[in-house]
């Protein structure tokens, strides 16, 4: 019976490992083909508030963090605590309605999205800049008409 015990304890914590490597933030998921989804329950319903999907796991883990923020306030557990914008009045904040939830979430996660994937653009042509930067001689122009004079045909 030992070893039906240590093995259970083995494969949950292999499952634990594999759930954090899949869903490195709270109330997000990875879609087959490689978009990630935000949704959240409503408070004592069975209902789900879909929050949009996302390029970027941290967008869909923004647009969680706006939705949780609105349903609970300020004592609700965020992946990311120090970049919601809490200037809003309590009161005001959890009388929203699940449609306005999901407004703003998307909103946020859309914004953040849209930053995640430029700067990702950024830093993929940056890379590549330098890389082409790095070559001795310019590409040829292939627009161009070649000229007889400099052929490699002498």
């Amino acid at each position: 019976m030992e070893g039906d015990y240590c093995s259970t304890t083995i494969s949950s914590e292999k499952r634990k490992q594999r759930q954090q490597q899949e869903k490195p933030y709270r109330g997000i998921r990875m879609r087959k083909w490689g978009k990630w989804v935000a949704e959240i329950r409503e408070p004592n319903k069975r209902s789900r508030i879909w929050l949009g999907s996302y390029t970027t796991p941290i967008a869909a883990a923004r647009a969680y963090d706006t939705a949780m923020f609105y349903l609970r306030g300020p004592s609700a557990r965020l992946n990311f605590p120090d970049l919601i914008f809490k200037e809003e009045d309590e009161d005001e904040v959890r009388d929203m309605s699940a449609a306005s939830i999901r407004k703003k979430a998307t909103e946020v996660g859309a914004r953040v999205d849209a930053l995640q994937t430029s700067s990702l653009h950024d830093h993929h042509a940056s890379i590549s800049q330098s890389k082409s930067s790095s070559r001795v001689s310019e590409p040829p122009d292939l627009n161009e008409f070649p000229n007889p004079e400099s052929s490699d045909e002498d």
